[in-house]
């Protein structure tokens, strides 16, 4: 594809938007609310990895082990996440989301996605129907790349996302 295909252009000039938008929206969450971004990610992966270890949090958020200890043991004590011993060995700590740490990301998720209803509410039917159909063709043909795709983290609304 040419670097000035509309196609390429145009998904370039949505994706900006899109991600300036979300962004924005969700590091204001993260100020107001006093948590990092860093700790909302790491929030993300908990939640992502159904009771990860240390060493694999740190790989998966590009940080020493160490340092992913650091941030684990700060939520700990926010009450975000809930520290266990796995079940089949006992040297090995399991990190999940405590309930509270459920409803901080759920609320960072709204605050992320709150102007895609001001946006919608713009559309008129017939570009509803239009926009529902260009990005079904665009969620199939991303997921077909092979390359990583988990609508719980987008948090498509419709039921795909667990925590919706």
């Amino acid at each position: 594809m040419q670097q000035d295909d509309p196609a390429l252009v145009a998904l370039r000039r949505w994706m900006a938007v899109f991600m300036q938008r979300s962004m924005h929206d969700f590091a204001r969450y993260a100020r107001t609310s006093g948590f990092s971004l860093s700790q909302l990610g790491a929030l993300f992966q908990i939640r992502r990895g159904g009771g990860t270890g240390v060493t694999d949090l740190g790989d998966s958020l590009g940080v020493t082990s160490s340092a992913a200890s650091q941030m684990l043991e700060r939520l700990v004590h926010l009450g975000l996440i809930v520290r266990s011993e796995d079940p089949v060995d006992r040297r090995v700590k399991r990190i999940v989301l405590s309930d509270k740490g459920r409803q901080v990301l759920q609320a960072g998720i709204h605050a992320r996605e709150s102007w895609l209803s001001d946006l919608a509410e713009t559309l008129s039917y017939s570009e509803r129907e239009a926009v529902v159909t260009a990005l079904n063709i665009l969620i199939d043909k991303a997921v077909g790349l092979g390359q990583p795709v988990e609508p719980d983290e987008l948090c498509l609304r419709g039921g795909t996302s667990p925590d919706d």
